[in-house]
């Protein structure tokens, strides 16, 4: 799930779905509006596999559980600027 496996496609490992959530994030959005960016950028590149919201919302889980994204005043963005160094 978290990785590609035989059963996963690369495209849809959930590490892999997460990445391209961060891509949409250059600029922050509502959940819907980061989904529906995600949705047009994977059909613009004519991603082979389509994948439901709940997986998005899996993807999301991933990245909330990594610190790389926040939601602030409603919308989704992305953590910049962390350092683990203490």
């Amino acid at each position: 799930m978290l990785l590609p496996s035989k059963s996963i496609a690369a495209d849809q490992a959930l590490i892999a779905v997460g990445a391209q959530i961060l891509v949409q994030l250059e600029s922050p959005g509502s959940v819907s509006a980061v989904w529906q960016r995600l949705a047009n950028w994977r059909n613009e590149r004519k991603m082979p596999s389509a994948i439901p919201f709940w997986w998005f919302a899996l993807s999301l889980d991933v990245l909330f559980a990594a610190g790389a994204v926040v939601i602030q005043d409603g919308e989704l963005g992305r953590v910049r600027n962390v350092s683990h160094a203490e």
